[in-house]
């Protein structure tokens, strides 16, 4: 039974899967919207430290549901997630700190928990995926972010026996690594979003952590550090991406890259393993005789299908894209100006740094710092030019923090290998 029918039944049997949403900002409050004509499921609180955000959302969705709720409104979280009235949590918030502590109460709470939170994910994941479940509960990342929207065509090109040399997406937003809230506001005001996320995405930081959660899921490495990140469309694309010697700009294939021109899209490149599928995929494809041939989605839906991903968890008791284990990648952390010593750095989406991506094993050899331990009280002990990668030389973290506490336990528990890395380390 598909899970659309199964929450037919859900709806005749008046028994909504009842959903908890923390963070009522443009993602939560469009997931909100939507949720309310979804038959089979049913918002029962929402929670947002800005309570007035909070309780518009709600209001909207009883203004649109044709079943009205009580609907829980607060600015602690911890009274969602503890409800017995909600089974499933969704994380909306985006700040890697707030993510921890939902992850742990959400596991204390017996809740499964579904995230729009991909800086948390890429920090934390391994060990909150496996402790979610030892718990028998479902910790995943959310349908409709380009990170599952591209797994979805992973696994559509692996299932038929398809080789995937490469798996990426479209880029939303012209890179500019110095962007800062001041920087992005006026943009940030006309999408209705906040600022420090706006800007998250144009100096990078989230095409690297979305990349890193793919990574993460299938295997697959970023070839250079920070990706290449080339402008293209789907004909030049396949040519770029394939190996220096094929007159591309990669090494190696098995790898996950960004492209300017794709978006809102995702891909994946592919070639047949055999004469018989490399025939068929020319004469389905229409695109004549290639070697390799992409597969695109020209979309994704951000929010708008978390829903899918709740009722997967609800009632099959699956995700929608989870680590593999031991992370394969990680988003480390670059100074974004010229910073001071003694000075506090501010975190995703501020003054101070910016995420790009490399391999795990390049992270540990080097000592850099994942972009979400950025959180708490980050003191600069030395001064940091403009571009420079962080180590723990160079700043003092904060152990009090809870995102601090699991990565520390997820490194004890996921060692890494100490085979060198082979990926270019040069920007």
């Amino acid at each position: 039974m598909s899970i659309y029918q199964q929450l037919l039944e859900r709806e005749r049997a008046n028994e909504p899967i009842k959903v908890g949403v923390i963070g009522a900002g443009q993602m939560g409050f469009g997931m909100i919207g939507q949720i309310s004509h979804i038959p089979g499921m049913s918002v029962t609180g929402i929670s947002d430290i800005n309570i007035e955000a909070a309780e518009r959302a709600a209001n909207y969705y009883n203004s649109q549901a044709s079943r009205k709720e009580s609907i829980m409104v607060t600015n602690d979280f911890r009274e969602v997630i503890q409800s017995a009235n909600i089974e499933v949590i969704v994380d909306a918030t985006g700040v890697p700190e707030v993510g921890a502590n939902i992850s742990l109460e959400a596991l204390r709470s017996k809740k499964h928990l579904v995230l729009l939170n991909v800086e948390v994910d890429i920090t934390i994941g391994s060990v909150m995926h496996q402790m979610f479940t030892n718990a028998g509960l479902v910790y995943s990342g959310s349908a409709g972010d380009e990170p599952a929207a591209t797994l979805e065509l992973f696994e559509f090109a692996k299932m038929m026996g398809m080789e995937v040399l490469v798996a990426g997406k479209g880029k939303n937003n012209k890179l500019n690594v110095t962007s800062n809230p001041s920087t992005a506001q006026e943009e940030a005001n006309k999408k209705k979003m906040a600022s420090h996320m706006l800007a998250a995405f144009q100096d990078g930081t989230k095409t690297m952590a979305e990349m890193n959660l793919l990574s993460n899921a299938i295997g697959f490495v970023p070839d250079v550090v920070g990706m290449h990140g080339i402008s293209g469309d789907l004909d030049s694309v396949i040519k770029d991406l394939d190996l220096k010697e094929n007159g591309g700009v990669l090494n190696h294939f098995g790898v996950i890259d960004y492209v300017d021109g794709l978006a809102p899209g995702v891909f994946v490149i592919v070639k047949g393993q055999n004469d018989a599928v490399a025939h068929e995929l020319d004469y389905l494809l229409k695109k004549g005789e290639r070697d390799h041939h992409i597969l695109y989605r020209p979309y994704h839906l951000a929010s708008l299908e978390t829903p899918i991903t709740i009722a997967k968890a609800v009632l099959q008791n699956e995700g929608s894209i989870q680590p593999l284990g031991t992370p394969i990648s990680d988003t480390v952390t670059v100074a974004k100006r010229d910073i001071k010593a003694g000075e506090a750095l501010d975190g995703i989406g501020g003054y101070s740094v910016r995420g790009v991506l490399e391999t795990h094993q390049d992270m540990k050899r080097n000592n850099h710092i994942p972009i979400g331990l950025i959180s708490g009280n980050v003191v600069a002990k030395k001064d940091i030019r403009q571009g420079q990668f962080l180590t723990t030389d160079d700043v003092e973290l904060d152990p009090t923090t809870t995102v601090w506490k699991l990565r520390s336990l997820q490194d004890s528990l996921f060692p890494t290998e100490t085979a060198d890395s082979k990926i270019v380390t040069t920007l």
